[in-house]
C-alpha cells in the first residue's frame, strides 16, 4: 500500500517522464493529474469546455458568482493530502470554513431540524420533533459510524478489480446491513416519519433513491460529524483554481477547448487519445474522468470494447436528473441559512415518481444554497447569490425540457416566494436554469443523469465499472467509477490510483 511518502515525483531509468493524459477536468481528474504529477508523470488534462471544473465549474453574471456543481465539502482532508503532494498547505490558497449548522431540513409543516456536529444541540433538535426517539439517534449514530470505519475509511480508496474482493467484504456487508436500503436500515432506529427522512434522505446528494440506496451509504451522517461540512470561500471554484495551480506548479498542462473524440488502443493497451479536431496526443496512460457510459460507449474503438458491454450499460440504472435555478436578488433574506433542504408533502412516492415512473411531478422537494450567508463576496452589496436545485428524473423520463423549463422554474419560485423568501418574484435580478438535457449537452452525461450511476448495492464496489479498465494503462475516475459520486467519493477514487497505476519508473 502507497503512503504519500511513496509518491513522491520520480522518474524512468531512462531519465524521461512518463506522459499521462487525463480526459476531463471534474474534481476527479484534477485529482488523478496532482496525484500522477507527484508520482514522475508528465500530465496534460484535457477538458472539452472552456473553464476547468467540470461539474464544478462557475457561473459569473450581473455581477454575481454562481458555483454550478457541488457546495458541500466533506472530508476535507482529502484535499489537503494533494496540497501535501506538492508540498504546500490547502490553507495557503483556499480557506475553507465549517458550516454550522451543516444545513437546516425546512419539514413540510414547517418544522425544522438544524443538524451539527454537536452532540448536545443535535439531541435537543431531535427532541424538539420526537422526544422519545433521543436514544435511537444515539444509537443510530453509532450504527453510522461503524459503516463509515469500514465502508469509507477501510474500503473507499481500494480498488475492488475481481470477484474476490467483494466476497472478502461480504460478511461485513451483511453484517452491517448493506443488504437493506438507506430508508430500511434508518427506519430500524426510528418510528418518527419526519426523522426516518432527516437521517434517510443523504443518497440523493449523490444521485441514489434512500429506497434504493444500499444501506452502506448510511455512513454520511458520520462522515460529516467527523469531519464537518465546510465552503470553499470564494466558492468551490477556488478548489478548481487551486487544483489547476498544483498541476501547473508541477509541471503539467491543461487544456481547455479540447475534446477527446477515442481513446488509441493498440494490442489491448492504451496508447492516447485523438481529439475531435483529429490531433492525435500518445501517451503511456490514459485516465478518463469523463461520464463512464460515455467512455465505454463512445471512447473506446470496437475492438476494445467487451462484447456485452455496450449491453451491460444501456441495461444500468442511471441516477436521476438534477433542474437548478442560479438566481441573484436584489436584497438580503439574513434568516435563510448557507443550506437548507425544503422537503415537499410526498417523500416515498416522489422518490418513486422521480427513480421508477420517471415522471415531472407537480411536487418537489429543494436544496437551497444561499453562499453569500457565508461569503457576500458573492454577490453585488445588499445582494443574496443563490441555487436552488430539485431532483428530476433523468431524460430516460422523455420530457422536453426546452418547454417545460421555464414553467418549472416559476413554480419553484413561487414555493419558495411562500415559505423562504418572500417577495422573491419582485427581488430577482438575474436568473439562469440548468436541466437535465444540458447534463447530456454540456457534460455528455449518459441519459443527463445528474450523478453518473445510481448507487444501489448491484452497482456498487465490484458490480460498478472498475478504476482499471480492462484495457490496459486506462484507469477510470469520477462519479461513474467506485467509489462513486460526491466530492469524497471522486477524489478517492483518484486515490485508488496510487494502487493500480505503474509505477513511473517502470516506463523506460
Amino acid at each position: 500500500m502507497l503512503t504519500l511518502d511513496d509518491v513522491r515525483p520520480r522518474f524512468s531509468r531512462a531519465g524521461r517522464r512518463p506522459h499521462a493524459v487525463v480526459i476531463g477536468s471534474g474534481f476527479g481528474g484534477l485529482a488523478a493529474a496532482v496525484r500522477l504529477g507527484a508520482r514522475g508523470y508528465r500530465v496534460t488534462v484535457l477538458e472539452r469546455l472552456d473553464q476547468p471544473g467540470g461539474r464544478a465549474r462557475v457561473h459569473r453574471q450581473d455581477g454575481f458568482t454562481f458555483d454550478a456543481g457541488p457546495t458541500i465539502v466533506t472530508a476535507p482532508f482529502l484535499f489537503d493530502e494533494l496540497w501535501e503532494l506538492c508540498g504546500r498547505r490547502r490553507a495557503e490558497d483556499v480557506a475553507l470554513v465549517p458550516m454550522r449548522p451543516f444545513y437546516r431540513i425546512r419539514f413540510h409543516d414547517g418544522a425544522t431540524l438544524d443538524v451539527s456536529d454537536d452532540e448536545a444541540a443535535m439531541r435537543a433538535q431531535v427532541a424538539r420533533i420526537a422526544p422519545d426517539e433521543v436514544e435511537a439517534y444515539a444509537r443510530f449514530m453509532a450504527a453510522s459510524a461503524e459503516i463509515c470505519r469500514v465502508g469509507f475509511e477501510e474500503l473507499g480508496h481500494v480498488p475492488f478489480g475481481a470477484a474476490s474482493d467483494m466476497l472478502r467484504i461480504a460478511p461485513d456487508l451483511l453484517r452491517l446491513g448493506g443488504h437493506r436500503s438507506v430508508y430500511g436500515l434508518v427506519s430500524r432506529f426510528f418510528r418518527d416519519e419526519r426523522l426516518r427522512t432527516a437521517f434517510s434522505f443523504h443518497p440523493l446528494l449523490i444521485g441514489g433513491s434512500p429506497f434504493r440506496a444500499s444501506a452502506i451509504y448510511c455512513l454520511i451522517a458520520a462522515l460529516e460529524r467527523r469531519w464537518g461540512v465546510h465552503f470553499a470561500m470564494g466558492g468551490t471554484g477556488a478548489l478548481v483554481r487551486g487544483l489547476v495551480g498544483l498541476i501547473e506548479g508541477q509541471g503539467g498542462r491543461l487544456r481547455l477547448g479540447a475534446e477527446v473524440s477515442r481513446i488509441t488502443v493498440a494490442n489491448g493497451t492504451a496508447r492516447g487519445v485523438v481529439l475531435a479536431d483529429g490531433e492525435s496526443i500518445p501517451a503511456d496512460i490514459v485516465v478518463s474522468n469523463a461520464d463512464s457510459a460515455w467512455t465505454a460507449l463512445h471512447l473506446l474503438p470496437p475492438e476494445a470494447k467487451p462484447p456485452w458491454g455496450d449491453w451491460r450499460m444501456r441495461r444500468a440504472h442511471s441516477s436521476m436528473g438534477l433542474f437548478v435555478w442560479y438566481f441573484g436578488t436584489r436584497r438580503t433574506y439574513a434568516d435563510v441559512a448557507h443550506h437548507t433542504i425544503l422537503l415537499g408533502p410526498r417523500y416515498r412516492d416522489l422518490l418513486a415518481d422521480i427513480f421508477g415512473r420517471k415522471v415531472l411531478a407537480e411536487d418537489f422537494s429543494l436544496y437551497l444554497h444561499r453562499p453569500t450567508a457565508t461569503d457576500p463576496s458573492l454577490a453585488p452589496p445588499g445582494c443574496d447569490a443563490f441555487y436552488v436545485l430539485s431532483p428530476v428524473p433523468n431524460l430516460d423520463g422523455g420530457q422536453d425540457w426546452a418547454a417545460l423549463a421555464e414553467p418549472y422554474r416559476r413554480r419553484i419560485a413561487a414555493a419558495l416566494d411562500a415559505t423562504l423568501l418572500p417577495g422573491l418574484s419582485d427581488a430577482v435580478v438575474t436568473s439562469r436554469v440548468t436541466t437535465p438535457a444540458d447534463f447530456r449537452d454540456d457534460f455528455l452525461a449518459y441519459r443527463g443523469s445528474g450523478f453518473g450511476l445510481e448507487p444501489i448495492l448491484t452497482q456498487s464496489a465490484y458490480f460498478r465499472p472498475h478504476n482499471r479498465s480492462p484495457v490496459r494503462h486506462l484507469y477510470l475516475v469520477g462519479a461513474g467509477t467506485h467509489p462513486g459520486a460526491g466530492l469524497p467519493g471522486v477524489l478517492s477514487s483518484s486515490k485508488i490510483l496510487d494502487r493500480v497505476v505503474p509505477d513511473a519508473a517502470l516506463f523506460a
